[in-house]
């Protein structure tokens, strides 16, 4: 099985949403089916069937969430000495060499990316690009709209 990075912050929502899965999702949905139950007829009880398909997500999620954690490689940002290359975990100021926008990203796992928070998937193109730059350097994407390039301003390892 290979490894999923995670930094820490991640591995700990991971922890957080696994908990509250476990000790009330799970538990709410078995009180809903037995409601359903109650009713009679289950064949034609619909929220029977409603509450039995949330029961296969929550538990499907569970299996998948404790899958992610034990395959996880977590990654403490501010443990990371890369000499200055951006590398995951890494924080990184940005500008966009056409516009001169400056955009700051972290470079996390999969699970983890929001880009309204800044935070950038290991996996997508951006990252790619940036990957083993340093500050002052320049990393091309391949953008919808073409090819953008950004010029490193800083690399910080929080």
């Amino acid at each position: 099985m290979a490894t999923i990075p995670l930094t820490t912050r991640g591995a700990e929502k991971l922890k957080e949403e696994l908990h509250r899965l476990k000790s009330v999702e799970r538990h709410a949905v078995i009180h809903a089916i037995a409601e359903a139950r109650a009713q009679g007829d289950l064949s034609e009880n619909a929220e029977y069937e409603a509450a039995k398909d949330k029961q296969g997500f929550i538990e499907g999620r569970i299996l998948e969430i404790e899958g992610k954690l034990a395959a996880a490689q977590i990654i403490d940002p501010a443990s990371v000495d890369a000499g200055g290359r951006i590398v995951f975990g890494t924080t990184v100021d940005l500008e966009e060499e056409a516009t001169g926008a400056e955009v700051t990203y972290q470079i996390v796992g999969d699970d983890e990316a929001d880009l309204k928070l800044g935070l950038i998937s290991i996996s997508s193109p951006i990252a790619r690009a940036l990957i083993g730059k340093e500050a002052g350097d320049v990393a091309e994407v391949m953008a919808p709209g073409g090819i953008k390039r950004y010029e490193v301003v800083e690399v910080r390892y929080v």
